[in-house]
């Protein structure tokens, strides 16, 4: 069960979820494939057992940097409820951040041309008393400033 749902009030309703973005995983493939082919061409054309294990070494390398951004993926949650902005990053360094919607006083919104195009960007979470929160690289960044400012509370429907 997800950190959001175990931390709903019992009158509590989710109304806009998203996570990071996939292309989080963009230079992890690129290197997971590069070294696989650096394996696969080690193996089959080089007789030197020192480049056959550093070739193997990046491949490893490259798997363990893919296994890092795999968890924290996994690990991200991002929710608009009837009553709060709720945001965890982490599993071993957890940052978290639980805002009731009336203390959000903006949300910004910072997306590149390929953010545009692949549907991620950057939010600045701005509360009272002008604490700014950053998040970078989150899925539907727009759709979630939206949901932010347009959400009714459960007594307003």
């Amino acid at each position: 069960m997800s950190y959001v749902d175990r931390s709903l009030a019992s009158d509590e309703q989710v109304l806009f979820r998203t996570r990071l973005s996939r292309i989080m995983f963009f230079w992890p493939v690129v290197l997971v494939l590069t070294g696989a082919g650096l394996l696969a061409t080690a193996l089959t054309l080089t007789p030197t057992p020192l480049l056959r294990g550093l070739a193997a070494a990046a491949l490893g390398i490259a798997l363990i940097f893919a296994l890092v951004r795999y968890v924290s993926f996994r690990s991200s949650e991002f929710a608009v409820t009837d009553q709060r902005v709720i945001i965890k990053l982490g599993v071993f360094r957890r940052r978290l951040l639980e805002l009731q919607r009336s203390k959000v006083e903006a949300i910004a919104v910072n997306q590149s041309i390929p953010g545009r195009l692949f549907g991620f960007g950057d939010i600045v979470v701005t509360g009272t008393g002008g604490t700014k929160e950053p998040f970078e690289r989150i899925g539907a960044p727009m759709e979630f400033a939206r949901a932010v400012q347009t959400a009714r509370p459960a007594a307003a429907r």
